[in-house]
């Protein structure tokens, strides 16, 4: 598993801002070189919280995502996304 590598990216959204840009522009080429299962990749360019939450990424560096609006989410949207966890 490498849940590790979605943290280091959410934690790069935060504190890096040409990688920001990147992800805005191009999710998929900015994370190219990012040693993520198919499931990982899947679920984070699709913007699926709840999943990578569940594979275990830390919810806090998540929140980065939804805070500078990637990957099609924002508050509500993250919120709604991660509220699914608590109907299953």
């Amino acid at each position: 598993m490498s849940i590790y590598e979605i943290d280091k990216i959410c934690y790069r959204v935060q504190h890096d801002p040409p990688f920001r840009e990147r992800m805005r522009a191009d999710p998929a080429a900015a994370v190219a070189d990012a040693e993520l299962t198919d499931e990982e990749r899947t679920a984070l360019l699709s913007g699926d919280v709840a999943r990578l939450h569940q594979l275990g990424a830390h919810d806090y560096l998540l929140g980065h995502l939804q805070r500078y609006q990637l990957l099609g989410l924002d508050r509500e949207t993250y919120q709604q996304r991660m509220k699914t966890l608590l109907t299953k």
